[in-house]
């Protein structure tokens, strides 16, 4: 009877414990969300005008998507700008912002704000709202911040290196997943260096899952030998780069000269 009971206590475990991971690996379960950037090493050369990069995986279907691509945080600065005694246009003031990605890319299926809590988008900085609380400025009044906040983004955003967007991310149904792809343009004003792309499943207002990819950009042939002349061995590179004006301002003058257009 014993043998009996005790084995009967086993098969009953058993089958809670399989009930219990039926429950934690089905009944909750997502698929597994990757991304991949199609164009992840980007070349600077003395052609180079801005590239693309593709991003594209699979999600659980019926999810939403957010995809982030970013640089590292560090610094900026702003200058301000004002007539000195009404006469001088001079530096009147510094914007110093500490935290801050020099290029920042924001796209998704629906907008943010439908998707996603506002604790949501500050513990993955999801947005400009939660970029604002994120970063740090030398400003002391919290209405100056917003204010200036504002400025950098119509800066950046001109600048080509800020952009946010949604219903742009082209989604499919196919054989029990969500595949997903989107296109963005890649600028050059981007600076060398690593960029992180991160795409984020979202479902009831959570992120659920993430997955990233790198996107590296490095200067190539002269030019990466230029700029490291320039870091390097300024003496030399501002001869150089005399010694090229000079010679671009003689060739202009002996077109001029044939053309007959210089008097």
């Amino acid at each position: 009877m014993k043998y009996v009971a005790s084995k009967k206590t086993m098969i009953t475990v058993l089958i809670l414990t399989m009930a219990f991971l039926t429950y934690f690996y089905i009944g909750n379960s997502y698929a597994q969300l990757t991304a991949k950037a199609n164009h992840d090493h980007i070349t600077i050369d003395f052609f180079y005008n801005g590239s693309t990069v593709g991003v594209k995986g699979i999600s659980d279907p019926g999810t939403d998507l957010i995809i982030k691509i970013a640089s590292q945080d560090g610094h900026q600065s702003l200058r301000e700008k004002g007539k000195v005694g009404g006469v001088l246009w001079m530096n009147t003031g510094e914007l110093k912002i500490e935290q801050v990605p020099n290029l920042y890319f924001l796209q998704s299926t629906r907008n943010v704000e439908d998707i996603l809590s506002k604790e949501e988008t500050n513990k993955y900085v999801i947005g400009y709202p939660a970029l604002k609380d994120h970063i740090q400025m030398n400003v002391a009044v919290d209405g100056e911040k917003t204010k200036w906040f504002n400025e950098f983004i119509k800066f950046k955003e001109s600048s080509k290196l800020y952009a946010t967007s949604s219903g742009k991310i082209s989604v499919a149904q196919k054989g029990g997943v969500q595949d997903y792809y989107i296109l963005t343009q890649w600028p050059y004003q981007a600076l060398p260096g690593n960029y992180t792309v991160t795409v984020y499943a979202v479902k009831d207002k959570k992120v659920i899952e993430t997955a990233t990819a790198n996107v590296f950009v490095e200067q190539v042939g002269l030019v990466k030998a230029f700029a490291n002349m320039a870091k390097n061995n300024a003496a030399v590179y501002g001869i150089i780069s005399i010694l090229a004006a000079l010679g671009s301002g003689f060739g202009v003058g002996l077109v001029f000269k044939k053309s007959g257009g210089a008097h």
